[in-house]
């Protein structure tokens, strides 16, 4: 065997699925070991948190070759899962001939390995007098040791004789075997075998599972509580198993049962499934269990813990009315503007003053000024990814400082690189955020359209991967994001393109310039106070004076207190005049026939306006009933329409 087929050899012994850190390292070992970025990109992409090719390129290409961590991490990682090293163990008989041949994942759900089942033929079934049970106070059921009388069994060199033998099953069929010595309770998996979607299960399952490292943890959990303990054999395979779980025994409480030392990555991994997990106590060393908790303090407080102490991570709560009417009050970046989480779009016309507006609101958050436009302002950290306009972003901070007297926040940062919303540069922009203290604040996207190059924005399905992308970002975050966007051809239509990005939106500005006066409107909001307005003045400053005598200028923002801007205007589109005045015809008919009873046709039934609609809108057939109802919508939207079931209602 070659050293790169050798190294091959012991990366296939791997988890890719483990933590972050401990893929890193590895991946500097295999580096080290002269093996390719595509031997590491594909062990990489089988595991749980795999982000992509380009995430995992640009960790590659940040590996030296001649680092501090070396091959030799490489193997030692492997030997801890079974691998056996050619190049020392040349000599090593194994029971069965084919049991060094290549495994074939793929197959693990049709049929048995015959050289699992060989050895665990061979097994005996295990009483509770074994050294190790009595050890960790343990159980024997379904359980084997490996007779001292069988043919000698090695692995990585150790004689595995009267070694406790742990079967991982996965549908019934056993996947690999965990040996565990009687005395010291090392472990040792067997060679060339993979755990897949394999665990063991300790107990009954009920409506509560468990899930911990190894077998001593699953004994301690399931004597303490009376519940199932599955053992998913290694720390970096309890979110795999965590949702195998889910789906097989959908309904059951998950509980994660780290070790002491893992919390962070299982709080994340419990976090992504909506699944509880469980810390023990914060003064115990590394590596400290629950077997170790049991010993210290009785099975009784290990109970205790299990079930006082457990961490709810579940993605939907469900609360009460009383719950609903006694939750805080909606938290708010600027009062009545921006929420402090969510998504905000600011739009306008080209010239309209959007970009010198969204950046005087976000210099008014990241410098802590009390009051915008006479809205509360709670300062935040600001990052502001400027994609369009660029040139021009130097000069205006440079004539707001002269104006204001002020010096630039330090809490306002900036990104002018290319930024692809469609692609894994989202979660590299998240990084580069967290890491400059910007998360949770506010990141400004200027502008959607140069955030997802080639994207159709009237398309639907790019409109929604755009909704998605974005959302991920938040969710990453925290915060709020606002994008800044414009308005179609037809001023009266909003937000340029689908019409499912203002649905998708937590608040909406809308930036307008008329031959009078420019100004502001709270377009959409998620306290109802929709149709706020403010009136604004961009007012000139000189910067600076070029090469021929000639200011350089650029400007402010300020408030225009001569005048306040009337409320905003409901304009409706074509094919909503259209639904309005079908809608109005209908409501001329004051009184209808139903079940020989004379009512009130102030209620229209929604499906019968839809029909109506439907045979006026100018549209091919296969389009007409859903621009009718989009129609619709968009009266409901703009609340001129109010809607509650089936019911549909003109409001006064």
């Amino acid at each position: 065997m070659s050293e790169n087929e050798r190294a091959r050899s012991a990366l296939k012994h791997l988890e890719s699925g483990c933590c972050r850190e401990e893929w890193v390292r590895i991946g500097m070992a295999v580096k080290s070991a002269k093996l390719s970025f595509n031997d590491f990109h594909e062990w990489s992409k089988n595991g749980v948190n795999y982000k992509g090719e380009k995430d995992c390129k640009s960790v590659w290409c940040s590996f030296k070759e001649a680092g501090d961590i070396t091959q030799a991490t490489l193997f030692d990682y492997a030997k801890k899962n079974g691998w056996i090293d050619s190049k020392f163990n040349k000599g090593i008989e194994l029971p069965c001939n084919n049991l060094s041949a290549k495994y074939d994942a793929k197959q693990a759900n049709e049929k048995p390995r015959s050289d699992v089942l060989h050895v665990w033929e061979k097994c005996l079934p295990v009483s509770v007098e074994h050294e190790y049970i009595i050890q960790k106070q343990g159980k024997s059921d379904g359980l084997r040791y490996y007779p001292i009388d069988q043919q000698q069994l090695l692995i990585c060199g150790t004689n595995v004789a009267n070694y406790l033998v742990v079967p991982c099953w996965n549908k019934g069929i056993i996947q690999t075997l965990q040996f565990i010595a009687p005395i010291g309770g090392k472990k040792l998996n067997l060679p060339n075998a993979s755990f897949g979607e394999g665990y063991f299960i300790v107990g009954e399952i009920k409506n509560q599972i468990y899930i911990c490292e190894g077998i001593s943890q699953a004994w301690a959990i399931n004597f303490a509580t009376g519940c199932a303990a599955v053992v998913c054999f290694g720390a970096g395979r309890m979110a795999k198993v965590a949702k195998i779980l889910k789906t097989e025994y959908f309904g059951a409480i998950l509980i994660l049962v780290p070790d002491r030392g893992r919390e962070i990555y299982v709080a994340e991994d419990a976090k992504k499934l909506g699944v509880c997990w469980v810390e023990l106590p914060e003064d115990k060393p590394s590596n400290y269990d629950v077997s170790d908790y049991s010993k210290d303090f009785g099975s009784s407080n290990l109970g205790l813990l299990l079930s006082k102490k457990i961490k709810l991570s579940l993605r939907y709560q469900l609360l009460t009315g009383d719950e609903l009417i006694s939750a805080p009050p909606m938290q708010w970046i600027i009062t009545g503007v921006i929420p402090a989480s969510g998504l905000v779009a600011l739009f306008g016309p080209s010239g309209s003053g959007k970009s010198f507006l969204i950046l005087d609101m976000m210099l008014s958050i990241s410098s802590g000024e009390p009051i915008w436009f006479g809205h509360r302002v709670v300062m935040s950290p600001v990052t502001y990814v400027c994609l369009e306009g660029e040139a021009g972003l130097g000069k205006r901070l440079k004539a707001w400082s002269v104006y204001f007297k002020k010096p630039i926040p330090s809490h306002l940062k900036f990104v002018t690189q290319p930024f692809d919303l469609l692609s894994d540069d989202v979660f590299e922009l998240a990084d580069a955020i967290i890491a400059a203290g910007g998360g949770g604040g506010v990141v400004v996207l200027d502008t959607l359209n140069r955030a997802a190059p080639g994207a159709d924005e009237n398309s639907s399905i790019d409109m929604g991967r755009i909704i998605s992308a974005t959302k991920k970002l938040q969710n990453i975050l925290g915060g709020v994001i606002v994008i800044v966007h414009h308005t179609g051809k037809d001023l009266t239509r909003g937000l340029r393109g689908h019409s499912s990005l203002f649905a998708a939106l937590d608040g909406a500005i809308e930036v307008a310039n008329t031959p009078k006066r420019r100004g502001l409107s709270i377009a959409k909001s998620k306290d109802d106070v929709s149709g706020i307005s403010n009136s604004f003045i961009l007012e000139v400053v000189t910067i600076d004076i070029d090469a021929d005598g000639n200011n350089i200028t650029s400007c402010v923002v300020l408030s225009d207190s001569s005048s306040v801007l009337p409320e905003r205007q409901v304009t409706l589109g074509r094919n909503q005049k259209i639904a309005m005045k079908t809608i109005d015809a209908l409501l001329d008919g004051a009184f209808i026939l139903n079940n020989g009873k004379c009512l009130n046709k102030a209620e229209l039934d929604y499906e019968e306006v839809v029909t109506q609609v439907t045979e006026y809108i100018p549209a091919d057939s296969k389009h007409r009933k859903s621009r009718a109802r989009a129609a619709i919508a968009g009266l409901v939207d703009k609340g001129i329409l109010g809607i509650k079931g089936d019911l549909l209602w003109k409001k006064s």
